[in-house]
């Protein structure tokens, strides 16, 4: 069977579709690969043996200026006419997209061929571009159990899945917390403002400050965290990258961090407890955020009432009680069957 995925954009939309590609293509299917130019390097270097690659043109409508959007548009509607042009020759059997604006124009052209197309939202709020192309859509595969904002009327079946993670992650499930109250810091690649304006506070005014801190942050960032740290007999590693964050989250007793699509599915997989700070301005993370504190994981808290008095207190309850630790784990912990079941979807 000949099956084309789409991806691009960012990480968290390449590296499922990475994942369920090498699961496919495991199977003897043939795969082709679109992207755009931001993530070309990294489909390039992860794609599986064989799989044909292809770029196209296209880039994010969300620019405040209309000009930009307009360019944005034309872009992506000139790739889903090229699409269309180039499934008259190498017509795939299936057609799946891992959501954002790079896949728009295979999703579009897939409907104008009729070819059964499967849609995968990675959050818990369904994003605008995944929305929009739902309308051509014969089945949206879903991260959480519970995803808002899905059209009523668009015909499609929806299936929960899960998110593919990377191996890695699948191998620490249900890992046992160390014990050792250790704290992972994490923003994501940029990092977070605010969680470097309060956590450090926030562990300084703990009474009893036998805790490790991992924090990782932006890199002008570091120096003065290390710092601060230091000054107050704090023990932390400070670092703007964590290349494996897979030991980073197994070691850690507590995670706190934001919730993107991501970090909510890496933190469920392995089964571990955690503060999370949506982005103010993301809906997206703040129905990932949602869905983690239903499970009984952690905490999901605005970014106006994360202060260092509240995350003091909580972390001093958390680590007096370590078995309301172990049990917030316990209910973290989500069997991720990602790739298989998506790749099933796909081919039955």
């Amino acid at each position: 069977m000949k099956i084309w995925i789409a991806t691009g954009g960012t990480g968290g939309h390449v590296f499922p579709a990475l994942a369920v590609a090498h699961e496919l293509a495991s199977r003897g299917h043939k795969i082709t690969i679109s992207c755009d130019g931001r993530v070309r390097k990294m489909v390039a270097e992860g794609a599986p043996r064989g799989a044909r690659r292809v770029h196209i043109w296209a880039s994010g409508v969300g620019a405040k200026s209309r000009i930009k959007q307009l360019w944005a548009l034309f872009k992506i509607g000139t790739s889903g006419v090229a699409l269309i042009l180039r499934f008259v020759f190498s017509r795939p059997n299936r057609v799946v997209a891992f959501g954002g604006y790079a896949s728009v124009p295979a999703v579009f052209a897939a409907h104008v061929w009729g070819i059964p197309t499967y849609l995968h939202e990675q959050n818990g709020a369904i994003g605008r571009a995944n929305r929009f192309a739902m309308r051509w859509v014969k089945t949206l595969m879903t991260s959480f159990n519970n995803v808002t904002g899905i059209p009523k009327n668009s015909g499609a079946r929806v299936v929960y899945t899960g998110l593919p993670v990377r191996r890695e992650f699948i191998e620490r499930a249900g890992a046992p917390l160390p014990g050792k109250t250790h704290i992972l810091v994490t923003g994501g690649s940029l990092g977070a403002q605010i969680l470097d304006d309060v956590v450090p506070i926030a562990v300084r005014d703990m009474k009893n400050k036998k805790v490790f801190i991992t924090h990782q942050t932006r890199p002008e960032n570091v120096a003065r965290l290390q710092k601060f740290y230091a000054d107050n007999k704090i023990h932390a590693n400070v670092l703007s990258f964590i290349r494996n964050m897979a030991d980073a989250i197994t070691d850690a007793d507590l995670v706190i961090g934001r919730s993107g699509a991501s970090t909510v599915i890496e933190l469920t997989t392995i089964g571990r407890p955690a503060i999370l700070v949506p982005l103010s301005i993301n809906p997206d993370q703040a129905a990932n955020a949602a869905n983690f504190e239903k499970l009984g994981g952690g905490f999901a808290l605005p970014q106006d009432k994360f202060t260092p008095k509240w995350l003091t207190a909580t972390l001093t309850e958390l680590f007096e009680n370590p078995t309301r630790l172990e049990k917030m784990a316990k209910k973290s912990l989500v069997p991720n069957h990602a790739v298989k079941m998506i790749a099933d979807t796909v081919v039955s």
